[in-house]
């Protein structure tokens, strides 16, 4: 037996080697192999819970710290043109650190977007926390501008977009495309970029009026780099393909399965039946099949599409648009469960008890035809007593033993008390014109949470078999949230008269007795905001640690390989674990399963900050109008030059500039995350009360700026403020260069 290291010798190992700190790595080190992880994975718990160690994904470091050599990603230069970066190793809650880089005469001219590996010194300064010393530039991002080009005598400049740009950028008269005063352009970097001066650039490509309704989602699509037009080459690939046949494969033609998606559904990639277990040894218990789409058919390793479809990582969906993962004749057709259509699929039957726990699934490479294309109202009014033309002939046969199997997975999921956050999710409504009609709250039918069940469940049966057939795959993880998140959010909650409590092992039912407890409070808002930024963020891992939100031990994504590519990773992982044919997963696939995972993670984010700027946007748009009008919300965030407050009626974010908050100064906390005013002594933290005024809304950058007019109902006091200091300084300068006049005659006088 392998002898396990002393929770010293681990800390100290982590401490002499910063950059190799995963559980891996430590095992590495110290010959730990097979079952004897388990131990060390004890150890390094106990040293989680004890306060000497921070997990973070998949790594673990000392505690509100960044490793003292890590990542940098540098940002555009300030007024001053000091050049900070931001940590790409910090997951934490709050504040990210500030680091400031500290450039030698022989360090290569750094550029934003440069990726760098740099040794970090802690300090305490008022504007950074680290400075850090460059040890080798690791790669640069492509730098794309997406802004306003304003036409000069000799070019013009481009004005950003984004609400944190403050750099312009300047474009020769040969370098601008022919591009109009005022129009939407895409640029790039032209030639290195100078340490004195506005950067150059050179414009790519013109993209119209930035004031056009539907220049909203492309301005997200160019700003983030969102591909979104397939190559010829990827398109010539998927119009060669044909429908796939039923050789090989199991026929179910036959089953009834339903698409049940939104009235507006771009596609169709899973169906479902349901029907009650005959098995004498399962009474009250039912079958589920979940079929999903077979991409992996058409999508082969190696192939231009499956390049293209790696690259995109997921689709991206905005109001007015998709940007798809795979092109229309795949997405929309040939890989769509369209109706009365014969379409190849892989589906799982799944066999639970009737207390909704699964006791046996087994998954087949079938030909399905889907027997209705129904939406979630349609369905949902059916089962209340109200069917059309179109489900009632399903009501009884099929629409009401899928409910019957949902009740069941309803008490298995009570049992297993999986995260329930309450935030309604926000749907922007555009009319014909491209223009926002309404913001409205997304409804959520018993209807939707059938198929989430389902889809859950289905996702677990994959998970299950590709572990008992040992097959790598790709989970979907989520992990536990980190000790100071938890201790910010138990400060948050006992700030409500909640209690988070101390000292247990956390599960997700701790988290949902608090969300019951402020339940119908008008604290329910904040709480549910505070814990959903607690939770840590989800990622793909070859490596299985569980899914914290769900509460669910293995899980992977199964059902969605049209638009995410995890999903088809999944599918050929199956596909090769069942010996069904030679389009499975390769060994070359497998040998860059990790780098896949982190690809397809950051791609998952990018589509994630697309979408939420495009938001931004369109409800800057929707608010343009109405600027003057108060309204109510709660201050949601904390900074150093103001308060954001998200807005009841919309979602909608704003700044309140801290230069606004009446006439004293603010005092910024960044451990306690608050404002309070020298004179007054007030203080702004998160979870505020507040009426607001709207003085500014910017639909080209999707800013909205804020007037606070109360707080907690109580009228926002007026301190001595900067107007009273600036009449001192400036009398007090005054008689300073009295002072010094007068002795300048005293010395004269002196002299004669």
């Amino acid at each position: 037996m392998t002898r396990i290291p002393t929770k010293q010798e681990v800390l100290d190992w982590i401490s002499a080697n910063p950059t190799l700190t995963s559980k891996r790595d430590i095992a590495k080190a110290f010959g730990i192999k097979g079952a004897d992880r388990i131990d060390l994975k004890r150890i390094l718990k106990e040293l989680e819970a004890e306060g000497h160690l921070e997990k973070r994904k998949r790594s673990y470091r000392d505690p509100d710290r960044l490793p003292p050599v890590s990542v940098l990603q540098v940002k555009a230069p300030n007024a001053d043109g000091d050049l900070f970066a931001r940590p790409l190793e910090w997951h934490g809650e709050g504040v990210e650190p500030i680091v400031l880089i500290i450039a030698r005469a022989s360090d290569p001219a750094l550029g934003e977007g440069d990726r760098i590996l740099a040794r970090l010194t802690v300090v305490h300064e008022e504007d950074h926390n680290y400075e850090a010393r460059l040890i080798r530039r690791i790669g640069t991002n492509p730098r794309k501008i997406v802004g306003i080009f304003r036409k000069g005598a000799e070019g013009g400049r481009i004005v950003p977009i984004d609400k944190a740009g403050s750099t312009e950028w300047l474009v020769a008269e040969g370098a601008a495309l022919s591009a109009r005063d005022g129009e939407l352009v895409e640029a790039e970097q032209a030639g290195p970029k100078n340490r004195m001066g506005l950067p150059r650039a050179r414009i790519v490509e013109r993209l119209g009026d930035p004031t056009a309704p539907k220049a909203v989602s492309l301005i997200a699509i160019h700003q983030h780099g969102i591909p979104d037009d397939f190559p010829d080459k990827v398109i010539a690939e998927a119009d060669k393909a044909k429908p796939v046949g039923l050789k090989g494969r199991e026929d179910l033609r036959d089953m009834p399965l339903l698409t049940i998606d939104p009235s507006d559904a771009r596609d169709h990639d899973d169906a479902c039946y349901a029907h009650a277990d005959d098995d004498p040894k399962n009474p009250g218990g039912h079958v589920i099949w979940v079929a999903i789409a077979d991409v992996a058919a058409y999508v082969r390793p190696g192939t231009a599409l499956d390049g293209e479809a790696r690259k995109r990582g997921n689709s991206s969906y905005f109001p007015d648009r998709v940007v798809p993962m795979l092109p229309d004749r795949l997405s929309g057709d040939l890989c769509s469960l369209h109706e009365g259509v014969p379409r190849a699929c892989i589906a799982v039957r799944m066999q639970i008890d009737a207390d909704g726990n699964k006791i046996g699934h087994r998954f087949v490479r079938g030909l399905m035809r889907s027997a209705a294309s129904l939406n979630y109202a349609e369905v949902q009014e059916a089962i209340d007593g109200h069917p059309n033309d179109r489900t009632g002939p399903l009501l009884e046969p099929v629409l009401k033993p899928l409910y019957a199997a949902y009740t069941a997975l309803k008490k298995a999921r009570a049992d297993r008390q999986p995260l329930e956050l309450d935030l309604p999710e926000r749907k922007i409504v555009l009319n014909d014109k491209g223009e926002v009609e309404s913001v409205a709250f997304r409804e959520r039918l018993d209807a939707h949470r059938l198929i989430e069940e389902f889809m859950i469940l289905a996702n677990v049966a994959a998970a299950e078999t590709l572990i008992a057939k040992r097959s790598p795959l790709l989970f979907r993880v989520h992990e536990e949230p980190a000790p100071e998140k938890l201790e910010s959010l138990r400060e948050t909650a006992q700030a409500a008269g909640l209690n988070l409590a101390k000292g247990q092992v956390l599960q997700t039912r701790h988290l949902n007795a608090l969300l019951n407890a402020a339940a119908g409070t008008e604290d329910a808002e904040l709480i549910n905001l505070s814990t959903l930024r607690s939770m840590a963020q989800a990622y793909y891992s070859p490596e299985n640690f569980g899914h914290f939100g769900l509460a669910l031990r293995n899980y992977a994504h199964f059902t969605s390989p049209i638009r995410r590519y995890a999903d088809l990773i999944v599918h050929r992982a199956l596909i090769s674990a069942h010996g069904w044919g030679k389009d499975g997963l390769t060994e070359d696939e497998i040998a860059r399963l990790e780098e896949t995972a982190t690809h397809i993670s950051d791609t998952e984010r990018r589509s994630m900050m697309a979408e939420r700027d495009t938001t931004d946007r369109y409800l800057a748009a929707y608010l343009s109008e109405r600027v003057g009008n108060e309204f109510t919300g709660r201050i949601s965030g904390i900074a150093r030059f103001g308060a954001f407050v998200k807005m009841d009626e919309t979602g909608a974010d704003g700044l309140v500039p801290v230069r606004s908050l009446g006439r004293e100064f603010f005092h910024f906390d960044r451990e306690a995350g608050t404002l309070m005013g020298s004179d007054s002594g007030l203080i702004i933290a998160i979870g505020q009360r507040v009426t607001v005024r709207l003085t500014e809304a910017t639909p080209v950058t999707g800013g909205l700026e804020l007037e606070l007019l109360s707080i907690d109902d109580q009228a926002l006091p007026r301190g001595r403020g900067p107007a009273k200091r600036s009449t001192r300084r400036k009398a007090a300068s005054t008689k300073r260069k009295k002072d010094k006049i007068k002795r300048k005659v005293e010395r004269k006088r002196r002299q004669r």
